[in-house]
């Protein structure tokens, strides 16, 4: 049986789909980012009762966005250390709302995403290209369109695009 051009196109176009899928889900290995100690996080710590959100339910995904978002700025051979060392989300719980807003996080403006790191950035030598402490906040946050988008972490996720878009000499 001869198989058409366009059968041929379609299997093409489905194994380069399947590559580019496959890199994109592998962890970079210029980037390492990890947390220290999330259970002390100020979204840890405002999280109880209803309100109790699983560290894995929202911590694994960030850490693999920054660490994909991270990498696209680096030069070959540059490494990037990042030790996220708080997290706190858009938004909050408003109990006083009643019992029919008690899993419903509010965004407001005076609820803007707060995100602490340190930072080590390394040159192809190994030596230490750029070293610091970052405070990263939105407070025009609700300002960024980002209503179609319906990821739970888009506003956090943005704050982390700010920051790198500077570039790796503007870390």
């Amino acid at each position: 049986m001869k198989s058409s051009p366009l059968l041929r196109l379609l299997c093409v176009a489905c194994l380069a789909l399947v590559s580019v899928m496959t890199r994109a889900a592998t962890a970079p290995d210029n980037v390492d980012v990890h947390y220290k100690d999330p259970q002390h996080f100020t979204e840890a710590r405002r999280s109880f009762g209803r309100h109790l959100i699983g560290a894995d339910d929202y911590l694994k995904p960030f850490q693999a966005y920054i660490a994909q978002r991270a990498s696209r700025i680096l030069a070959p051979g540059q490494r990037l250390d990042i030790e996220v060392t708080d997290v706190d989300r858009a938004g909050e719980y408003e109990p006083w709302r009643g019992p029919r807003f008690d899993d419903v996080r509010i965004i407001k403006d005076i609820y803007p995403p707060r995100i602490e790191l340190d930072f080590t950035l390394y040159g192809p030598d190994g030596k230490v290209q750029r070293k610091g402490h970052r405070k990263l906040r939105d407070p025009g946050f609700l300002s960024h369109n980002l209503a179609a988008n319906q990821d739970s972490l888009r506003y956090e996720k943005s704050l982390i695009d700010l920051w790198l878009r500077k570039g790796a000499d503007g870390l």
